[in-house]
């Protein structure tokens, strides 16, 4: 492990101020700092960059950030017992580590940033990953205040993400992902580089933001992938029952087959059926 900066290794912080991760926060700690900083040059040039992290824990990514040249990196942690560590990282980048004692959940980074974009790079906690996600693909208006998101995943989560028709994992997180942003996974981190170490595969994805997705209404465009994918071994003329109007309108509007299933279907014709469905609702 190759040192980033003269601050101490991440294993003398953790010792040094008795920490351990929590499994109900989600925390397993990614302490490879060539990881991490693997991780923040997937973020592309950081040069006058402001970067929001969720989750650093003791700092890990928070230190390839700064060391990588992140302007200002605004780090958001509910975890009460890292912030000492993290004031350590902030006295070493004086005026670009800002620390945030928030949930994620509940955090608006907007007043931070006045009209500047952001990127959001983070070792995403494991329980509220896809929660957060979703949150961030939701927002309205579009497109939103960062230009890039730069996460870490559970392997089976990120293959979900990147899905397209015809994917095994193709799905409603898929259909939401793809129609807003290109996404992409750019590599695999093993358990072994993370203390305590998972049980499963992370994945690093990148999302970027696209300025003009096809255009329809977001909460009824995930209406239509939940009703289509919460029976997704049904052909779509039975599935889309759920919505309460004649399924042959929809598909017809997307000119596919009733006939098919919904993994067959692209997101371009999940965002016709939508439109169809706004359009029947509101003539």
């Amino acid at each position: 492990m190759s040192a980033i900066d003269d601050l101490p290794p991440l294993r003398e912080v953790i010792r040094r101020h008795s920490l351990s991760a929590r499994k109900s926060l989600g925390q397993n700690f990614l302490l490879d700092l060539n990881l991490t900083a693997r991780i923040a040059r997937a973020a592309g040039p950081l040069e006058n960059a402001t970067v929001i992290e969720i989750g650093p824990g003791p700092g890990g990514l928070t230190r390839a950030l700064l060391a990588m040249g992140a302007r200002h990196v605004i780090a958001v942690e509910r975890d009460e017992r890292v912030l000492p560590a993290l004031e350590e990282i902030a006295q070493r980048y004086p005026g670009r580590l800002e620390v945030v004692c928030a949930d994620a959940q509940d955090f608006d980074p907007r007043p931070w940033l006045g009209s500047t974009q952001a990127k959001i790079v983070a070792n995403l906690p494991y329980n509220i990953a896809t929660a957060l996600l979703i949150d961030w693909l939701s927002i309205e208006p579009w497109p939103p205040w960062y230009d890039m998101m730069v996460l870490m995943f559970q392997r089976e989560v990120a293959e979900r993400i990147v899905a397209h028709a015809n994917d095994e994992a193709y799905g409603r997180l898929g259909v939401l992902a793809n129609w807003r942003a290109e996404t992409k996974i750019l590599f695999d981190i093993s358990p072994a580089a993370f203390v305590p170490q998972p049980k499963v595969t992370s994945s690093v994805v990148r999302l970027i933001p696209r300025p003009a997705p096809e255009v329809c209404d977001r909460r009824t465009l995930e209406q239509v992938a939940a009703a289509a994918f919460g029976q997704r071994r049904k052909m779509l003329r039975q599935s889309l029952k759920s919505l309460g109007v004649d399924p042959a309108r929809l598909v017809a509007a997307a000119e596919i087959d009733e006939t098919r299933r919904p993994e067959t279907v692209p997101v371009g014709g999940f965002v016709a059926m939508a439109r169809e469905l706004t359009h029947i609702r509101n003539p």
